[in-house]
């Protein structure tokens, strides 16, 4: 599958034809069928980048984002992370590669051990990586508390004293814990008043200057993608339709699904005039995708091409790439 070219250094992180199918009514071997989560999904992650991954509940960006880190694992395809296929990598070097590769949840709540102060959970992936002795994990914890806008001295607390903004500071405290180059954000910020994303949004931004981080943000927040990110890659039932740079993508979509989305996105002005383009119908299951493009079903310019034969993702414009029959 064709990836986004990158000027002078190779990418930190590239994805290739990864795939993630669970078997439905037996194991692999002998299943009925398989939910078909993520399809032959591929990018690439530069230093000090932001990649937003969107689309709609259920499209596979997560699943992406988790397969990444094998926290479930790889039916196919290949992560290369500085030259290493992270889904090959077994023991202590899966658990090295795993320390430069670190990942902030969604619920900020259910992600921390409700009988674990949060200091000791933003030391315990320092003491697995045995970074430290005890005492200086200790300074380090109360150092990044206080870096990510908390107090030294809540280092004692446990997670139900803090908000939701706060667990998720919390969150973000630990995944820097053992100063890793990549963090995947899974919707950090979707389950945080609007008032309290932008914070942590401002956050993860002072975070990446100072670290050095490179993010895959994953979110359905299109506005908030549009902020954050250097390039946007949009996923529909488990597959890429379309990849660019940030600015490109929303000043001129390809896709008639990306086109969707972004005319959904609202405008904070009300004198102001957009086309909403309304979808018919639901999204299909993931255990029967449509045959050819699996946005057909779904897609006003759908032609009997469309139906038969999956569009490859190609370059249609520079650094701009394409899953559509229409180009």
């Amino acid at each position: 599958m064709p990836q986004l070219e990158t000027v002078g250094a190779p990418p930190l992180l590239e994805v290739k034809n990864v795939k993630k199918y669970y078997p439905i009514g037996g194991t692999f071997r002998r299943a009925k069928g398989f939910v078909k989560a993520v399809d032959d999904v591929g990018f690439t992650l530069n230093e000090r980048e932001t990649l937003g991954l969107v689309g709609e509940s259920g499209c596979g960006k997560s699943t992406t984002g988790r397969t990444i880190v094998r926290l479930t694992e790889p039916t196919g395809g290949q992560a290369l992370y500085k030259g290493k296929d992270l889904f090959r990598l077994k023991g202590r070097e899966l658990q090295s590669a795993r320390k430069d590769i670190q990942m902030v949840f969604q619920d900020p709540h259910s992600s921390l051990d409700p009988k674990q102060i949060v200091g000791r959970a933003v030391e315990e992936t320092m003491s697995i990586h045995a970074i430290g002795t005890k005492r200086e994990r200790m300074e380090m914890a109360m150092e990044l508390l206080h870096r990510v806008g908390l107090r030294e001295d809540q280092y004692f607390r446990y997670p139900h004293e803090f908000s939701g903004g706060q667990r998720q500071r919390i969150g973000i405290a630990r995944a820097l814990a053992v100063q890793p180059k990549i963090v995947i954000c899974d919707e950090p910020v979707s389950a945080l008043d609007v008032s309290i994303q932008s914070q942590v949004i401002n956050l993860l931004q002072e975070l990446q200057e100072a670290y050095e981080l490179s993010y895959i943000f994953i979110a359905h927040d299109l506005s908030v993608v549009r902020h954050i990110s250097d390039r946007v890659g949009v996923m529909y039932l488990g597959q890429m339709m379309e990849k660019a740079p940030t600015n490109e993508l929303f000043a001129r979509p390809q896709h008639p699904y990306t086109r969707a989305l972004l005319s959904a996105v609202p405008i904070p002005n009300p004198a102001a005039k957009k086309e909403r383009i309304v979808l018919k119908g639901s999204i299909p299951s993931p255990l029967h995708p449509p045959s050819g493009c699996v946005f057909h079903t779904r897609c006003p310019f759908a032609t009997e091409r469309c139906k038969a034969e999956r569009p490859a993702l190609e370059e249609k414009a520079p650094n701009h790439l394409v899953a559509c029959h229409l180009y």
